[in-house]
């Protein structure tokens, strides 16, 4: 199936299931004919992996949120230009595990005044939104729970504990009320089959 590109991102606390749902849609829509790209954020470029590494991995205090703004925007100007830019221009699907609403969270958050750095940055190096974002609702405290089981060596942030995770929700929830023209919620507490189903009802229905 031919026709303009899409940008669709995926977002959420830590183990919300967020990565799940984005591979099960994008399985979903090969199935359907599409023409898909599943990346992901941090990431999705060789310079922007390298750069997933250096903020993913280390001691919680690592880098100040700053820093980390900084290098979240270094690694999103890499993936734009290398990966989703290409693939949109290309009339493919993208879909974005992460995109700059999770730095507007987990940065933008941290002290007053960082979320309009973020958006900032943004505006100057980014300059661009996904057509749809959907985002995973989750209780903080199991999604914490998930993320920890994984051990996967990227759990610097879960590190914050749950406090962290339960101003996120909220953020996310205020972000979905700021930008409600591109964002879906999908309740992600049910069976996974269950989010799977809700989230490829609605993604099929804004397509068509």
């Amino acid at each position: 199936m031919s026709g303009p590109g899409r940008f669709i991102s995926f977002e959420g606390i830590d183990g919300s299931g967020k990565s799940t749902q984005a591979r099960r849609l994008a399985t979903h829509l090969e199935g359907q004919g599409h023409d898909v790209v599943l990346t992901r954020e941090p990431g999705g470029s060789p310079g922007a992996e390298d750069i997933r590494a250096l903020v993913l991995e280390g001691e919680p205090d690592r880098w100040s949120p700053e820093t980390e703004i900084l290098l979240f925007t270094a690694a999103r100007r890499d993936h734009l230009e290398r990966t989703i830019l290409p693939a949109i221009e290309a009339g493919k699907i993208v879909i974005c595990d992460r995109f700059a609403d999770s730095t507007r969270m987990y940065q933008g958050l941290r002290r007053d005044g960082l979320r309009a750095l973020v958006d900032q940055l943004h505006d100057l190096m980014i300059g661009r939104e996904p057509d749809l974002t959907v985002l995973i609702d989750m209780d903080p405290a199991t999604g914490l729970q998930r993320a920890l089981s994984r051990g996967a060596g990227e759990e610097r942030f879960e590190s914050f504990g749950n406090d962290l995770q339960a101003k996120m929700r909220a953020g996310f929830l205020e972000l979905a009320a700021e930008f409600p023209d591109r964002f879906v919620t999908i309740d992600g507490s049910r069976d996974m089959d269950e989010v799977a189903a809700d989230v490829t009802r609605t993604v099929t229905g804004w397509l068509s």
